[in-house]
């Protein structure tokens, strides 16, 4: 074991030199100059909680209401996403081989608005639940009428990067709804309006606590008549390669199986509650739940920068490639196999090509 031994002294050194001993970030009370942003944050790779940035947005006041929302977007048609978990682009069992896993992205309607929030407002645990989201610019296009409500980019993270956001996301959910660990290639900013959104975050040096394995891709197909969801497969067979973590585990044998991550150091904790921002820094690994607001609804705008290809990627593309001891089948599956089964302890990852993890998933 001793590759994982070195691995975890990667770990500490890391907290130890850097990010932190304990599980918390750093709070800013004010937004930072861009100097103090990308010498402190963005150089070092390391997240903060921004307080204050926002404060002047007319969306922390108009968003709170309702009518507004449905008057500014009574002409919008927006993307939906149902699931009956409410945990889309995540890891899940296979009906017709339960003890076989599949990657499952969620059903996705193009609805008016008004409907669009009502599906959302009666979500419901093991039925069907709604999630307002579609990561393609969508606040730029599908909410365009709420643009002038948050400034279109944070100048201080502007300068700092060099330049403007390459997307802005909005996204309306509940607490039904919850986002399982996985890494953007973008330097994300992400503001919440309403409600509270509670992050897990790994620095990219964690990449080997993730047990990231390749699973066959699924998608959820909602019939309305039947009101039910169909798990399907695509064909011709795709595998993408995803976190197997599960952080908050219902039977303790699943800590068991991935004892680099719960026997590993603590990940930060963050809660980001309205008018505050996060910096989550490239690559990090982040595991998302949420808090509604009085309505049932948490609302909030994400801008994704694009990240420098430098020699920090270049560092993070060389570790993923060291092999630990435990990760050793390397197969890519064509059919459900055992190396993605719930039943086996010893499951290990295929090498990750650095591209392929950025899939559309509700963060």
């Amino acid at each position: 074991m001793e590759e994982t031994e070195t691995l975890q002294k990667l770990w500490e050194e890391v907290r130890d030199l850097s990010l932190g001993t304990t599980s918390q970030i750093d709070r800013l009370l004010f937004p930072p100059s861009p100097l103090h942003f990308l010498r402190d944050y963005v150089s070092p790779n390391k997240p903060c909680l921004i307080s204050s940035a926002i404060n002047h947005w007319p969306a922390t006041t108009l968003w709170h209401s309702t009518p507004y929302l449905l008057d500014a977007l009574s002409s919008s048609t927006v993307s939906l996403h149902l699931t009956p978990t409410g945990r889309a682009d995540s890891v899940t069992s296979l009906p017709t081989s339960p003890s076989s896993l599949c990657f499952a992205s969620a059903h996705v309607e193009q609805l008016p608005f008004p409907d669009a929030l009502s599906k959302v407002l009666q979500s419901e645990n093991g039925s069907t639940i709604a999630y307002l989201q579609q990561q393609n610019d969508c606040f730029r296009s599908e909410y365009e009428a709420l643009g002038s409500d948050c400034e279109p980019h944070f100048a201080w993270a502007s300068d700092a990067l060099g330049w403007l956001p390459d997307a802005v996301n909005l996204w309306i959910g509940n607490d039904l709804s919850e986002t399982s660990f996985h890494k953007d290639h973008y330097e994300n900013l992400y503001a919440v309006i309403t409600g509270e959104k509670h992050f897990l975050l790994l620095p990219p040096t964690d990449f080997h606590r993730m047990y990231i394995r390749e699973y066959p891709v699924a998608q959820y197909h909602y019939s309305q008549d039947k009101r039910e969801f169909q798990l399907e497969l695509e064909k011709p067979v795709r595998h993408v390669p995803w976190c197997s973590v599960n952080p908050y585990p219902s039977e303790e044998k699943e800590k068991a199986e991935f004892p680099l991550y719960f026997n590993g150091p603590k990940p930060f904790e963050v809660t980001v509650k309205a008018g505050e921002v996060l910096y989550l820094p490239s690559m990090w690994f982040h595991h998302v739940r949420q808090s509604p607001d009085s309505r049932g609804l948490t609302i909030a705008v994400n801008y994704w920068y694009d990240m420098r290809f430098d020699i920090k990627y270049a560092y993070f593309n060389f570790l993923q490639s060291i092999p630990s001891s435990i990760h050793n089948c390397r197969k890519v599956c064509t059919e459900p196999c055992s190396c993605i089964s719930k039943d086996e302890s010893n499951i290990s990852a295929p090498l990750l090509t650095i591209d392929d993890t950025n899939d559309g998933e509700q963060r």
